[in-house]
């Protein structure tokens, strides 16, 4: 099936199968494509936390506003990004694609001294706007290699993040949640949405030329 007729057929999945669970092989390759994900000067400032505890996945019910989904799924993905950019953390991603690349070390200095002076003079909540939006690149891919292997998933952003954050000891690794993603199989019988037409804005409407 072509991209257009698997983001067709996916739907943000409101009711899940939780005697289903999605193969190992498959949630890497869904997490492989956050991976390789494009970012903003290639600095990939967000991590997935791959949660399969029970236990632990219960306890973010009620964190996530009491919706069972997040206990009812297969596997539940945290995408978390950056608290804010360092000259650290700038430095440990060009060392390693220098490194990777075998070039010397410094070789890119000149633009990450011109990211440094960017990001590093603002505020943290400035800093973590930006790399949060670098998280929702690698979840949109991640939910389209979900599409193509015919996993379901559920984009939510209701949840509490404080609340996550210090759940999952987040902080203690400089990042904050941004976005969760269930996976897992569809209750069809269950699943209000399941039988329902996909619904998007027309073309004409959606699409602005000039």
């Amino acid at each position: 099936m072509s991209l257009l007729e698997n983001l067709q057929w996916r739907y943000a999945t409101k009711k899940y199968d939780p005697t289903k669970k999605v193969a190992q092989e498959d949630v890497d390759k869904i997490v492989e494509a956050a991976r390789l994900a494009p970012t903003s000067s290639g600095l990939q400032q967000f991590r997935v936390i791959v949660i399969t505890d029970q236990e632990l996945k219960e306890k973010i019910v009620p964190i996530a506003w009491g919706q069972d989904i997040v206990a009812e799924c297969s596997h539940l993905l945290v995408f978390a990004a950056w608290d804010r950019y360092t000259e650290e953390r700038i430095d440990k991603v060009y060392n390693y694609t220098t490194d990777e690349r075998g070039l010397p070390r410094g070789r890119f200095s000149s633009y990450t001294d011109k990211l440094k002076a960017s990001y590093l003079p603002q505020t943290a909540e400035e800093n973590f706007v930006h790399t949060a939006r670098q998280a929702y690149i690698g979840f949109g891919l991640s939910m389209a290699q979900a599409a193509e292997l015919k996993v379901d998933c559920t984009p939510m952003e209701g949840f509490t993040p404080e609340e996550l954050d210090k759940l999952l000891g987040l902080d203690k690794k400089g990042l904050k949640s941004v976005t969760l993603l269930p996976l897992g199989y569809r209750d069809d019988k269950s699943d209000w949405l399941s039988s329902m037409k996909k619904v998007r804005n027309p073309k004409e409407e959606f699409v602005l030329e000039v």
